[in-house]
C-alpha cells in the first residue's frame, strides 16, 4: 500500500480525488491502491525546557544557559492531533511507500518530517514537489515524483531554524524576565521577533525626538506654472525675503527647453512580500490576512504556491503562459469579465519573453506567485482583490515598456545686480502607455511609479504644461513660502515588511532590493506571523495604517544592550547561514553551535550586570 499524507484535510482530499482513492474512513482516504491522509499543520513540535531536564521545568537564572545536549520532539499535546498522529502511525506501519505530500518549502517539508521521525518510518519515501493545485499539476507531480534526500538540505535548514528560535527564544526571553521583569511580566524575545520591534522602536524614537525647524522656499509662477528657484530653499527668513526683493517686479525669462524620452519597465512579478507590501497599501490588509487569502486562492487552484521569495519565472513556465492567459481572458465576476479587454491587444501573436520575467537561475524551489489559468469560483471580495492584483500583474509583464518624454523648462529673473536667479520646472508627457493600458487611466498600477496621468504633459504638481519658447519673457508671481522640515514616517507594514526583507536599509531600486533579500531578516512567510506576535505581546500597536512602538516595546529595547538580539543586520547574517544550509553552502552543526556559544556569553554578561535596570 503506499500511503500519501498531505498538509491539511482539504488538500489531501483533493488528491484522493485525483490518485481514485474515494473510500472516506474519516481521518484518511482509501483506494486504487492508496491511503491519503494529512496532518493539520504541525503536530510535532521541539520538547518544553522541562521534558530535558527537571531543573528546567522551573525557572531560575541559575539554570540558565539551557543548551540540551541533544533535541527532541513530542506530539503537541491536543485531542484532536493524537487522534490524527495515531492513524497516520498505523497506516505508515504498514507502508510499502510514503509519499511526502506536504507544502512544497521549507516549514511543509519539516512539519511531514517531523511525524514520520515521531513514527519511526522505515519504507522507502518519495517527495511531490509541486508549484500549483490545479488537477493537471498534481497528476504531473505525481508521474515524476521527487527522491525524498534531494530535500535533505531544506528540512536541516528548517530544523535549524526551529533550534535556533528555541535556544534564543527559551534563554533569552526567562532571562530578561527574571533578570529585568521582576517576575511581574513576561518579557518575550524572539531571534527575528526583537529586532523587528527595534526597527519600529527606533523609528519611534526619531519621531518623538524630532524638532521641526522652519524654512523658506522661493518660487514663483509664470503663465500658471508653478517654477521652483535652483538655490531656493532658506533656513534665514531675511535671506528669503532678500531673494524675493531682487525678483520682485523684474520679468520672468524662459532660457532653455530641453526635452528627453525614457522608459518605465512594468513591475515585476508578486513575489509573497511584494504582494504583502501592495494589499497593504492598497486595500490596508494585514501582512496576515494577505497570506491567509493567497494560501487559500492557492489551494481553491487558482493562483501558484504563494511563500515564494522570488519574482521570477523558470523557462519551463513560458509555453503555458498562453494558455494561463486564455483562462484569464474567459474568467468572469457575475456578467463581468474583467481581463477580456486588456488580453485582446495581446492576441494574435507570441508573447514577450524578457529576462526580467523568464530566469531559471533566479528561480530555486518556486517561481513568483502567477494565476494557473484555472477561473476563480465562488471567492470572497477579499479574495477578489488579491487574485485581481495577481493577474494584471501578470498582464502587465508582457505590454510593452510604458514611453514617456521629460520636460524640463528653465528660466531665470535679472535682478538690477548680480547673478541671475535660475528656476526650474519639469513635467512628463506619456507617448505611449504601454503597461499602463493594463491599469486603466488614472489608475496607479499599485505601482510606486509617479506616471500617474495620460496623454498630456503634466507638472508635478498636476498642472499640464503650456508650450514656451526659448526667450521669451513676461511678468511673474514670485513667493516665498515657510514650511517646516518634517519628521520620519511611522512603519506601515507595508513599509515593515520591506525593512524586514532587506534589513533595514531602504531601496527603491528593485533589482539591488533583490540583492539585499539574502540577508533579510525572516522568511517571506514567517514575516506576517512576526508581525502579529509584536501585536499580541502587546510591544507594538496600530494608529489607522501607522505602527506605534507601546511604551512596554519601547522599555524592553532600551534595556537589552546585547547588540545580537536587536540588530537586524546580525540577524540578517543568521538568515544568510539558513539560506546556506537550505543550499549546502553551510554546517548546520556550525549554526547551531554558533548560536550556542552567542548564548552562552549573553546569558553571562546579563548575569553580570549590575545595574538597577527594571521593566514594569
Amino acid at each position: 500500500m503506499i500511503v500519501c499524507i498531505a498538509e491539511k484535510p482539504s488538500v489531501g482530499r483533493d488528491i484522493a480525488r485525483i490518485l481514485g482513492a474515494n473510500n472516506d474512513h474519516r481521518t484518511y482516504m482509501e483506494g486504487n491502491g492508496y491511503q491519503v491522509t494529512w496532518t493539520f499543520g504541525h503536530l510535532c513540535e521541539l520538547k518544553e525546557p522541562g521534558d530535558y531536564c527537571e531543573n528546567w521545568k522551573h525557572w531560575s537564572l541559575a539554570a540558565l544557559p539551557m543548551i540540551p545536549e541533544r533535541f527532541g520532539i513530542r506530539l503537541i499535546d491536543d485531542k484532536g492531533i493524537k487522534e490524527q498522529f495515531s492513524t497516520i502511525k498505523k497506516l505508515y506501519d504498514n507502508a510499502d511507500e510514503i509519499i511526502n505530500c506536504g507544502d512544497a518549502g521549507q516549514e511543509g517539508e519539516l512539519i511531514q518530517r517531523w511525524v514520520m521521525q515521531k513514527a519511526k518510518v522505515k519504507c522507502p519515501v518519495r517527495r511531490l514537489w509541486i508549484s500549483s493545485m490545479t488537477d493537471e499539476a498534481i497528476r504531473d507531480g505525481f508521474a515524476h515524483l521527487k527522491e525524498q534526500k534531494d530535500y535533505e538540505s531544506l528540512y536541516l535548514a528548517g530544523v535549524s531554524r526551529a533550534i535556533g528560535d528555541w535556544l534564543l527564544g527559551m534563554n533569552a526571553t526567562r532571562l530578561y524576565t527574571l533578570k529585568y521583569g521582576r517576575n511581574h511580566q513576561v518579557l518575550s524575545i524572539g531571534r527575528v521577533q526583537t529586532p523587528t520591534l527595534a526597527l519600529i522602536v527606533q523609528r519611534q524614537k526619531e519621531i518623538d525626538d524630532f524638532k521641526p525647524e522652519p524654512y523658506w522656499v522661493l518660487s514663483t509662477i509664470y503663465r500658471d506654472t508653478l517654477f521652483r528657484a535652483s538655490k531656493g530653499r532658506f533656513t534665514n527668513k531675511e535671506e528669503g525675503e532678500k531673494a524675493f526683493g531682487l525678483i520682485e517686479g523684474k520679468p520672468f525669462t524662459i532660457t532653455d527647453i530641453t526635452k528627453k524620452n525614457g522608459t518605465e519597465q512594468p513591475k515585476q512579478l508578486y513575489d509573497l512580500t511584494s504582494l504583502q507590501v501592495d494589499c497593504n497599501r492598497k486595500f490596508s490588509y494585514s501582512a496576515d490576512l494577505t497570506l491567509q487569502t493567497v494560501q487559500s486562492l492557492y489551494e481553491k487552484k487558482v493562483t501558484t504556491y504563494p511563500r515564494v521569495d522570488t519574482q521570477y519565472l523558470s523557462d519551463d513556465i513560458y509555453p503555458k503562459c498562453p494558455g494561463i492567459m486564455n483562462g484569464l481572458f474567459k474568467t468572469s465576476f457575475g456578467n463581468i469579465r474583467p481581463y477580456a479587454d486588456i488580453i485582446k491587444p495581446l492576441g494574435g501573436k507570441a508573447l514577450k519573453k524578457s529576462k526580467r520575467i523568464f530566469d531559471t537561475s533566479k528561480v530555486t524551489d518556486h517561481h513568483a506567485i502567477i494565476p494557473t489559468g484555472v477561473p476563480p469560483r465562488g471567492l470572497t471580495d477579499i479574495e477578489k482583490n488579491v487574485f485581481n492584483l495577481i493577474a494584471l500583474r501578470f498582464i502587465s509583464v508582457f505590454y510593452p515598456d510604458c514611453k514617456f518624454a521629460t520636460t524640463t523648462v528653465l528660466g531665470q529673473v535679472q535682478p538690477n545686480d548680480g547673478k541671475p536667479i535660475e528656476f526650474k520646472a519639469t513635467g512628463k508627457e506619456i507617448l505611449d502607455e504601454g503597461w499602463h493600458m493594463v491599469y486603466g487611466k488614472g489608475g496607479d498600477a499599485v505601482s510606486d511609479s509617479d506616471l500617474r496621468t495620460t496623454g498630456n504633459a503634466t507638472h508635478n504638481n498636476g498642472s499640464i504644461l503650456p508650450h514656451f519658447e526659448k526667450g521669451e519673457s513676461g511678468p511673474h508671481k514670485p513667493t516665498l513660502t515657510e514650511k517646516q522640515t518634517v519628521p520620519p514616517k511611522h512603519y506601515t507594514e507595508a513599509s515593515l515588511l520591506r525593512a524586514m526583507e532587506t534589513a533595514g536599509k531602504f531601496v527603491d531600486d528593485e533589482e539591488l532590493r533583490a540583492a539585499l533579500k539574502e540577508n533579510g531578516i525572516g522568511r517571506p512567510s514567517s514575516r506576517a506571523g512576526i508581525i502579529e506576535t509584536l501585536f499580541k505581546r502587546h510591544y507594538i500597536r496600530r494608529n489607522r495604517k501607522n505602527l506605534e512602538a507601546t511604551p512596554t516595546g519601547i522599555a524592553l529595547i532600551e534595556t537589552i544592550h546585547e547588540k545580537l538580539l536587536t540588530s537586524a543586520e546580525l540577524t540578517g547574517i543568521w538568515e544568510k547561514k539558513l539560506r546556506d544550509i537550505e543550499h549546502k553552502k553551510y554546517n548546520p552543526a556550525d549554526f547551531i553551535n554558533g548560536l550556542k556559544e552567542q548564548i552562552a556569553n549573553i546569558v553571562s554578561d546579563v548575569l553580570n550586570d549590575n545595574s538597577n535596570r527594571f521593566i514594569g
